[in-house]
C-alpha cells in the first residue's frame, strides 16, 4: 500500500511530521496531499480542490470554523473532541479543588486563617453535574468520584458516560440545578447553551456552589455571574474560559476573591500538537484502512 499523502498547514510542526511518517503517511505540499491537517485560523483557510479528501482540524471545539463557512459536503471532516480530555479533566479538578479548598484565598489573604478556616469545603459527598458530558466527562467523572463525589453527567443523548452514577439529557437540565452541589461545565458553545448559566439558573444552585467553567466563554452571562457572586447567591467560580478573552483590566471579576481566573490553559497551547499527534496518527491509520474515523464532523452540525 502506498504512503497517504499528506499536507500538513499553514505550516510544518514536528509532533504532527513525526505522527504521519511514523503511522506510514508522506508529508507532502498541498497540491499534492489527499489529506489536509489545519492547524491554522479560519481566516487563513486555504480554497480546497476535490483531491483533499479529509480535512482534520485541530481543535475540540470548531464553531469558528462553521460560522466561517470553512466545512464543506465535499470532504470527511474531523475535530479533536475527546482528543485532549485527560488534560482538561485534570485542569477542571484542579479548579474545583482550589476553590472548594480556598487555595485560592490564601493565596490572596495569606493568614487569614478564621475567614478562610470556616470556608473550606469537601468533594466527599457532594453531587458535581458535568453539563455536556462526553470525553472530558468520561475522564472527569472517576477523578470526581476517587474524591468522593457523586457524578451527574448531563448531555443531549442521555448516552452513558463511563463512572458516572446518573446521566441525564440537556432537556432536563431545568429541574436539575437544584440537586447539583458544584457544576463543570464542557458543553460545546452553541446557540442552544449561550448564557446557560446566568440569573435563573445561579439562583437555582445551592449557596455553596462553584462553578467550573473549561468549555466556552459564551455559555457564561458574565453580569449574572458577577451579581451573584459579590450577592452571595453562590460561593464561587473557576474559570478557564471567558467573554471575550482575555477579560478586559477592568472587568469586575478579577477583583472579586472568591474567582479564579486561568488564562484559557486547561489544554495549553504550547504542547497541542503533541497531544493531537498520537491521535492524527490513528485516525490516518483508519484512512489508509478505510475505517470509521475518530471525531467525525457533519458539516450541518454547529459545533
Amino acid at each position: 500500500m502506498s504512503a497517504v499523502p499528506v499536507a500538513i498547514a499553514p505550516e510544518l510542526d514536528e509532533h504532527l511530521v513525526a505522527a504521519v511518517e511514523g503511522a506510514g503517511g508522506k508529508v507532502v505540499g498541498l497540491d499534492e496531499a489527499r489529506v489536509l491537517v489545519w492547524i491554522g485560523v479560519p481566516a487563513d483557510f486555504p480554497e480546497l480542490g476535490d483531491h483533499i479528501e479529509w480535512v482534520a482540524l485541530k481543535s475540540a471545539g470548531i464553531e469558528d470554523f462553521f460560522a466561517a463557512g470553512v466545512l464543506d459536503d465535499r470532504r470527511i471532516w474531523t475535530n479533536a473532541s475527546g482528543f485532549y480530555a485527560e488534560n482538561v479533566a485534570e485542569h477542571a479538578l484542579a479548579l474545583l479543588l482550589a476553590g472548594l479548598r480556598q487555595i485560592n484565598t490564601a493565596v490572596v489573604r495569606h493568614w487569614d486563617k478564621e475567614r478562610i478556616d470556616t470556608s473550606v469545603r469537601t468533594l466527599r459527598g457532594a453531587t458535581v453535574g458535568i453539563i455536556g458530558a462526553g470525553g472530558i466527562g468520561a475522564s472527569l467523572a472517576p477523578r470526581l468520584k476517587a474524591c468522593g463525589a457523586r457524578v451527574v453527567a448531563v448531555n443531549r443523548s442521555g448516552r452513558e458516560v463511563p463512572g458516572a452514577d446518573v446521566v441525564r439529557r440537556s432537556s432536563e437540565l431545568g429541574s436539575l440545578w437544584g440537586s447539583f452541589d458544584h457544576v463543570v461545565l464542557a458543553a460545546p458553545a452553541t446557540a442552544e447553551t449561550r448564557h446557560m448559566i446566568n440569573s435563573e439558573t445561579l439562583a437555582a444552585l445551592p449557596e455553596h456552589a462553584w462553578i467550573v467553567n473549561v468549555a466556552r466563554g459564551p455559555l457564561v452571562d458574565e453580569e449574572a455571574l458577577h451579581r451573584a457572586l459579590v450577592d452571595g447567591v453562590i460561593a464561587g467560580a473557576a474559570l478557564d474560559v471567558t467573554d471575550p478573552e482575555p477579560p478586559a483590566a477592568d472587568n469586575p471579576l478579577w477583583s472579586l476573591p472568591n474567582v479564579i481566573i486561568t488564562p484559557h490553559v486547561a489544554n495549553p497551547a504550547s504542547g497541542l500538537t503533541r497531544e493531537f499527534a498520537p491521535w492524527l496518527a490513528e485516525n490516518l491509520r483508519r484512512f489508509s484502512a478505510g475505517e470509521e474515523l475518530l471525531a467525525r464532523v457533519a458539516p450541518d452540525r454547529n459545533y
